[in-house]
């Protein structure tokens, strides 16, 4: 099959265009025709070797983590799906592989895809969505009434979490350059700060949550904008201890998770404040419920370009300027 693939880590000549085999079906998992893939910043970080500790990945292999797509063969235990049904995932961590023709899905992490979405709007979902659930429900228990400050609205995680919030009957506050003031509004934030001009830390006070995917600086002056019992949830780091028991890391990795995150944590004790790292899940559990806030029109995708497949390079590289509003797409087929 035609694939994307990363040959070693930190290649400047990014992903090569070749062929691979199709991957090998596991017995439940469910093999996809890939129509769409999303791409995340995730995508770049990996190929560059920036997660080897975490995700220890062996070149070669193919890259991507969210796909749209209808599927061609099931594996011996999988019920819930059959061939011909349109789906949509996040591939599992060691699964990846969207830039490709074909992947294979575990059936747990697998959702029929939205029934008014195109492959491309579906594919836009998975990673944004599940990123914003797991943050602002899971961890988070964000409340009606509550208060959250959302970083980088117009972001692919912002625009899904904006909506999500708002949704679950919180006051919403968000960041972003003056291009995108409009959209956020129109996405529900009720507070929107242009950063070009303003400072957050300085506008906000007594949140109860802060979803944070900035630089540390940013991380640091969250603190400030939390009350007493706040809640503030990382996307960008540093990893946590507790994250390091829950991907059962090597005593190493753990004890180098500790030490990076010690400042921020400690900061966060002083605060009367908690500090958490989230690294997403697949979840098709989650993504039932988040294809039922989409077809009840309470979610909609923003997607800013989709790309051809042959330009897939093209697209991470247009990722990685961070400038895209809501997320960006490779049709495949």
């Amino acid at each position: 099959m035609k694939a994307f693939i990363v040959d070693r880590y930190g290649s400047k000549d990014g992903l090569r265009a070749g062929e691979m085999p199709e991957p090998e079906l596991r017995e439940d998992e469910v093999m996809v025709q890939v129509h769409a893939a999303g791409v995340n910043p995730l995508d770049a970080k990996i190929r560059n070797g920036e997660f080897k500790l975490i995700l220890p990945y062996r070149p070669p292999f193919v890259l991507g983590h969210d796909v749209a797509g209808v599927v061609v063969r099931v594996g011996p235990r999988v019920r819930r799906f059959k061939p011909g049904d349109q789906v949509y995932a996040r591939a599992d961590d060691f699964r990846i592989g969207a830039f490709a023709e074909y992947i294979g899905v575990k059936e747990d992490s697998l959702a029929i895809k939205p029934r008014e979405l195109s492959m491309e709007e579906a594919a836009s979902i998975p990673m944004v969505g599940l990123t914003a659930w797991q943050a602002l429900i899971e961890k988070a228990d964000l409340k009606k009434g509550q208060k959250v400050f959302i970083q980088a609205g117009s972001g692919g995680v912002g625009t899904f979490a904006i909506q999500l919030a708002k949704h679950l009957g919180a006051t919403v506050a968000t960041t972003t350059s003056t291009a995108n003031v409009e959209l956020v509004k129109s996405l529900g934030a009720d507070v929107v700060i242009d950063y070009k001009k303003d400072t957050f830390e300085s506008l906000l006070r007594d949140y109860d949550v802060v979803l944070n995917s900035q630089d540390g600086k940013t991380l640091d002056k969250s603190l400030r904008v939390l009350k007493g019992g706040g809640k503030l949830i990382s996307i960008s780091g540093p990893p946590d201890p507790e994250f390091g028991e829950e991907i059962r890391s090597p005593w190493f990795v753990r004890l180098v998770m500790r030490l990076l995150s010690f400042g921020i944590r400690r900061k966060a004790r002083r605060r009367n404040v908690t500090y958490s790292f989230l690294f997403m899940k697949a979840s098709g559990r989650q993504l039932r419920e988040i294809t039922r806030l989409i077809e009840s029109g309470v979610i909609r995708p923003v997607v800013d370009r989709v790309f051809p497949f042959e330009s897939t390079n093209e697209a991470i590289a247009y990722v990685e300027k961070g400038r895209a509003r809501g997320k960006v797409v490779v049709k495949v087929r």
